[in-house]
């Protein structure tokens, strides 16, 4: 099946409380993308988001983000009321997240309403805990014990806490037990809105596309929890930590700090926690995008305390033994690898074995010459899904801008149609995208909409000025959906089911729509 979609955070939705969420807007974006002929919304992670406000580095693989927790949905619930929330310093520029004053003072919000959640039935909630009881407990206590040692990372706790003395965490039970139920209500809260949002995606023809990080944050309710799991020695400081080496776009690499995993645990294991967390993800998204798939291949370990990465070691990972794991025992999943960065012949070998659909980039397809392996007309096969841009690349129109004149001259060439503008040329590189032969084609709101270096989403293994930039409702006016649609029926990637039944009936109107852009 041909099928598109659009790459949007959800934080980047437009909002009233300074962050993007499970509100009234996020309704409105799936409808935008259901006129728009869209079968796909492609999310970054959903997680509980830590130092540095990304969502590849949060407190828990499981746990929501709570800046995500529609503020209008507890205002309905009586829990807290517009005048309070109106009140709360949240950002007031509608086209970016100032993350530090969600911190400070949409906890507040979230605490009064959980004192007034407090005198209502809780059947439902714990309803909600008995069904998360794998994983829910160990991660509100360990938030409750991160708001006791004033947000310090666990390894930087009193040893009792640091090394889960059982004595220790039992009497934190008790006395920090209404704070514990805090975060599990924030949870509920969370997975009720989420629930029900993707619900009406789903009622709506759009499947909402995923994205599995394959680390943890160090800092992490998993790390702390689990530590068997990851490569600490006898005092839980890591031996190794997660990287890239030195490449083209960075001399000194990557160091990403992630603590590494104890393959040969996880194996004796049969990948329990693999499978439980592939699970959870499996209820909240219909396809998932596992991040740096190489690094199940083979991943790059760097020394704890380097300052790059420059000193790293590539070594082996699980490999199709983890894959197959999953196939296994996770039932109607669907994968996206992300096989970007240097792809060695064992990883093609691995992506080849596990029939997951990789990543075809047109950014990185240009400059070189016609064997580049991101050239439409080199893709294999089908199987394979193609992006414009990620949320770590330049926004389109910012790449062409910033991009060597040798480049552009390559892209004139492949493209062989007429552009006056770096907007022109957005559109002509996302009707490449389109028009080829990938399964799937999923383009950046930024790129339809022609936004510069004041939209990207990410510049990998920088702190600051990240995960920032939001829609504004009037960026989807002005016919964006006639053009998404129009571009999406052209090539044949309209999902059959949202056609318009009048529309289909009439063969002549059909082709006469179309004619203009068989013209072009």
């Amino acid at each position: 099946m041909r099928a598109s979609g659009i790459l949007l955070p959800v934080s980047s939705l437009p909002s009233r409380y300074g962050i993007g969420g499970f509100t009234k807007e996020a309704y409105d974006w799936i409808d935008f993308l259901k006129k728009s002929g869209q079968t796909f919304w492609q999310i970054l992670p959903l997680g509980h988001t830590s130092y540095g406000d990304s969502p590849y580095q949060p407190f828990s693989t499981v746990a929501g983000n709570p800046y995500f927790v529609s503020l209008d949905d507890l205002i309905e619930q009586g829990l807290l009321t517009r005048e309070e929330c109106d009140a709360a310093a949240l950002g007031t520029n509608p086209s970016y997240v100032d993350y530090g004053k969600q911190f400070e003072n949409r906890y507040p919000l979230l605490r009064k309403a959980y004192a007034n959640d407090k005198k209502n039935d809780q059947t439902a909630f714990e309803d909600f805990l008995e069904k998360e009881a794998d994983w829910l407990p160990d991660y509100a206590l360990f938030m409750a014990v991160k708001d006791l040692h004033e947000e310090k990372a666990w390894y930087d706790w009193e040893e009792p806490y640091k090394k889960r003395d059982p004595e220790t965490l039992e009497a934190a039970r008790k006395a920090l037990a209404d704070d514990i139920s805090f975060h599990e209500h924030v949870q509920y809260w969370f997975m009720t809105q989420w629930v029900k949002l993707k619900a009406y995606a789903q009622e709506q023809g759009i499947r909402i596309i995923g994205d599995l990080p394959i680390y943890v944050a160090i800092d992490s309710a998993d790390a702390w929890v689990q530590p068997e799991l990851f490569q600490f020695d006898e005092d839980l400081n890591p031996t190794s930590v997660a990287g890239v080496p030195p490449d083209a776009f960075s001399e000194d690499g990557q160091l990403w700090g992630n603590p590494l995993y104890d393959w040969d645990y996880h194996k004796k294991t049969g990948y329990a926690w693999w499978i439980d967390r592939v699970r959870h993800a499996a209820v909240r998204y219909d396809v998932m995008r596992f991040d740096h798939f190489r690094g199940f291949d083979e991943y790059f370990a760097v020394p704890y305390g380097a300052e790059t990465a420059r000193k790293g070691r590539w070594m082996p990972g699980p490999g199709m033994d983890l894959m197959r794991a999953i196939q296994e025992n996770v039932d109607g999943i669907e994968i996206i690898a992300e096989d970007l960065g240097v792809v060695t012949e064992s990883v093609e070998e691995l992506l080849e074995e596990s029939e997951f659909p990789g990543m075809k980039v047109l950014q990185f397809a240009f400059g070189d010459d016609s064997e580049n392996a991101f050239l439409p007309h080199n893709y294999k096969n089908a199987n394979c899904v193609v992006y414009t841009g990620t949320h770590d690349n330049e926004t389109l129109f910012q790449f062409l801008c910033n991009t060597s004149d040798q480049t552009r001259e390559h892209i004139k060439n492949y493209l062989n149609r007429y552009w006056d503008t770096y907007e022109q040329l957005c559109d002509n590189l996302i009707r490449l995208a389109m028009t080829s032969i990938a399964k799937y084609c999923i383009i950046p709101m930024q790129d339809y909409l022609h936004l510069g270096g004041e939209a990207r989403i990410n510049f990998p293994s920088t702190l600051g000025g990240n995960w920032e930039w939001r829609l504004t409702p009037e960026q989807l006016d002005g016919g964006l959906s006639d053009f998404i649609k129009n571009i999406t029926e052209v090539s044949g990637r309209s999902p059959k089911e949202s056609e318009d039944p009048e529309e289909s009936e009439d063969p002549k109107k059909t082709e006469e729509s179309e004619e203009p852009e068989k013209m072009k």
